[in-house]
């Protein structure tokens, strides 16, 4: 994952080939937002906004998760799979400028330890496969199904939505893998091989003596990174979006550490060895691979996925880093919208 952990006050987020380079146009048709895109969720109940705790089981006990709807669609539900390991839904605000355009519903979702839900500070339960059982409670509660279900995970929450796929596909209408390759070890090569040697012999040499020494508290580390990498490769605003800035803020170190590892070139936690590159093929449902061509994530990697699944599309950001949905916004939205609506209507290979 490409891996902000420690943004100023910030942290880290973790066979169609299509190559987008002018930003893909909606559906005319679908422009118009449908009056009952804002109903209440449950008339005659107590209204708070689309909000639902709900509480998930786990081998630690019982624990509430936060997450809310916004707008209302029987057929387009869309679940929110946030970064690091261990942001927030925050990140995800700039979707409201965009989605309610078409009628999409989509839902914001804090997963255990992030943001509004509960944090047991356990790492025991800091785990790939209990997250994926995690997704599968929530979607059993939100009662998403195979009718209506999309779920879209960026970065970390890339592992996370593709992890939950290959065990419960059976429960999706569309899975979206926004700016995550699908092996860690081939995203610490790209790190190692294509990133790095694209600093300053001098910077890279920094940077990699302070990892030596494990300093990774040290401000230089961060001066170095944000000068000269961040800025390449995390988001390439001159300023950070207010909302990115708000939920890379919030995040758990103790999660993005223990998934990710302290170094922000390459992974070392527990997904150091996670790799679903052979296993692509088994996925059946539409799948949208999204990159930039700037971002900690090789593009070539994400066309790669796309290619390997049964129904594959590609949107590659021409402008867009690790932040495509900022920094490459309108070709980021254009084409996630179309996707979606292209497979509400029944299209398997969205044309972009």
């Amino acid at each position: 994952m490409p891996i902000f952990s420690r943004l100023p006050a910030v942290g880290l987020l973790l066979a169609g080939l299509i190559s987008c380079s002018q930003p893909a146009k909606p559906d005319p048709a679908a422009a118009t937002i449908p009056a009952a895109y804002f109903q209440p969720a449950d008339s005659g109940a107590v209204q708070t906004g689309g909000v639902q705790i709900i509480p998930i089981t786990t081998p630690k006990g019982t624990f509430n998760v936060w997450t809310k709807r916004f707008g209302h669609n029987p057929r387009i539900k869309v679940l929110l799979l946030n970064g690091g390991p261990g942001a927030t839904h925050e990140y995800f605000e700039c979707l409201e400028s965009f989605l309610p355009q078409d009628g999409i519903e989509f839902i914001y979702y804090d997963q255990l330890g992030c943001g509004n839900s509960d944090n047991p500070r356990d790492t025991a339960l800091w785990s790939l496969p209990r997250y994926v059982e995690e997704v599968e409670q929530v979607r059993q509660a939100l009662k998403l199904d195979k009718d209506n279900f999309y779920l879209l995970g960026h970065s970390w929450g890339g592992i996370l939505a593709a992890e939950y796929a290959f065990k419960y596909q059976q429960h999706l209408k569309g899975l979206v893998i926004s700016n995550m390759m699908m092996s860690i070890p081939a995203y610490n090569q790209y790190a190692d091989q294509v990133l790095a040697p694209q600093l300053k012999p001098a910077v890279l040499a920094e940077i990699r003596r302070i990892e030596a020494q494990k300093d990774f508290q040290n401000p230089r580390y961060m001066q170095l990174l944000e000068a000269n990498f961040y800025n390449e490769h995390l988001c390439r605003l001159p300023r950070l979006p207010e909302p990115m800035t708000r939920a890379l803020g919030k995040t758990n170190q103790s999660l993005y550490v223990t998934m990710q590892g302290p170094s922000e070139f390459g992974a070392s936690g527990k997904l150091l060895r996670w790799n679903r590159v052979p296993d692509l093929a088994q996925l059946a449902v539409p799948v949208l691979s999204i990159g930039g061509n700037h971002d900690t994530m090789d593009p070539a990697h994400m066309r790669l996925v796309a290619a390997k699944v049964q129904h594959g599309t590609a949107l590659i950001c021409p402008q867009g880093s690790h932040m495509s949905m900022y920094d490459d916004q309108l070709t980021y939205m254009a084409g996630l919208r179309r996707w979606i609506l292209g497979v509400d209507k029944g299209e398997q290979e969205v044309k972009l």
